[in-house]
């Protein structure tokens, strides 16, 4: 099984990995501990691999060719383990594996090619959006919140539902934008329309938002109108970049992920032109508490095209640089783990209707990337952050105190409003 079986001797430090190989032969890779770096303790993991091709694959390029195997059906997992066992074990170990000299080397390669690999052009952003979102509305009903909240929920318990921490997010999200009556927003990737619906049922606001997907944009212009919300609010199939006029509010939630690192001046550039002075912007998005570095190949191609979550300084760098303030920041830990858990159990219970809706392989992919997806912020290096921009320092309250008196406010509005989560 050379070279993976010197490879996988390096990796596994924690945990238990035994591989079964083409030929049926069969190796142990042992760490030194069962325990996760959370403390979890780690289940051992069977994996069989049915071509010798991947051998040498895996080790050229572990994260896309381990997703397309397991898709493929060419590496299968044995004595009751599962996907999600070894993807827990391959995120306890993801740090050793990125020490190793033959990884170190291609990421250096990958690291020239990133502007490439983040294009998102006019035009091009728009089939990489479609590529993701617009495969079929009643897909994402399979596994989404009742109201078709793609993005991380915010979690005041524990136990509370999805829909419940979905609606928990909404209303930060409102409380940290400070509305007021009379006031215009943008939703910037405006998904299938929530959060702008939201704003609109609790304050005297006018929302536009704008996607690049024409299922979401049909489905959100629909809900204004049964909702009797069209006169306020209204969704538009167009790219940021397009926008003119200008806007007291902003928000963007899980849009700024596929702008690419080399379009964030641009980004923001057109944040800045489409605020008056005491604007405000909210950008909700995925980071990482790790250094700048590529997207995940497998992630890239077969999920999001031209997206990449980036470290906090690649933001910082272009605000300066675009003259704005930065009035709060927060940061989300676990909260999209949770979210994820949740999307996993949901999308397991609807597996069968995936399969019979597209097939197999694609059930495998969507597995593969809800899975991955968790463990990258259960043990990885990502986040959620919450970042209020405007050109002028005083925009908002000085002290934060208004955001909670506003949660509390809203909650209070949603009863009397008689607001159906």
């Amino acid at each position: 099984m050379f070279p993976l079986n010197r490879m996988l001797g390096a990796f596994v430090k924690r945990g238990r990995l035994t591989v079964r190989d083409a030929g049926g032969a069969v190796h142990v890779f042992a760490g030194a501990t069962m325990e996760g770096p959370d403390g979890v303790t780690l289940r051992p993991v069977t994996m069989r691999i049915h071509d010798a091709a991947l051998y040498r694959k895996l080790v050229l390029n572990p994260e896309l060719h381990m997703g397309e195997a397991y898709m493929d059906g060419t590496v299968t997992f044995e004595d009751g383990s599962t996907i999600r066992d070894f993807l827990v074990l391959f995120s306890a170990n993801r740090y050793s594996l990125a020490e190793l000299p033959i990884q170190k080397a291609l990421y250096r390669a990958k690291m020239w090619l990133r502007k490439v690999q983040q294009s998102n052009r006019r035009g091009e952003a728009q089939k990489n959006v479609a590529h993701h979102y617009d495969i079929g509305n009643e897909f994402y009903r399979l596994f989404l919140d009742k109201n078709l909240l793609y993005s991380c929920a915010y979690f005041r318990s524990p136990d509370e539902t999805l829909e419940e921490a979905q609606r928990n997010k909404l209303r930060l999200l409102a409380a940290k934008l400070d509305l007021r009556p009379g006031q215009r927003v943008l939703d910037i990737g405006c998904g299938w329309g929530d959060l702008a619906l939201y704003l609109a049922q609790l304050e005297e606001v006018e929302v536009t938002g704008v996607t690049l997907s024409k299922e979401q944009q049909e489905l959100a212009s629909k809900r204004a109108r049964d909702m009797g919300l069209a006169s306020r609010v209204r969704f538009e199939l167009k790219d940021y970049r397009d926008v003119a006029g200008k806007f007291d509010r902003i928000v963007s939630v899980g849009m700024f992920e596929h702008v690419g690192v080399h379009h964030y001046d641009e980004f923001f550039a057109q944040v800045n032109a489409l605020m008056p002075d005491d604007g405000v912007m909210l950008l909700h998005s995925i980071g990482k508490m790790s250094p700048p570095g590529t997207a995940s190949p497998w992630y890239r191609k077969y999920i999001f095209p031209g997206a990449y979550s980036p470290a906090l300084s690649e933001v910082f760098e272009v605000i300066e640089r675009q003259h704005l303030w930065c009035l709060d920041l927060e940061f989300l830990r676990l909260h999209y783990a949770m979210t994820l858990r949740h999307w996993c159990e949901r999308f397991e219970k609807n597996r069968a209707r995936v399969v019979e809706m597209y097939d197999e392989r694609f059930a495998r992919m969507w597995e593969f990337y809800l899975i991955s997806a968790e463990m990258m912020f259960r043990t990885g290096s990502q986040l959620v952050f919450h970042m209020q921009l405007s050109r002028r320092r005083d925009a908002v309250a000085l002290q934060r105190d208004y955001i909670v008196d506003r949660q509390r406010a809203y909650l209070e509005r949603e009863k009397k409003l008689e607001l159906v989560i």
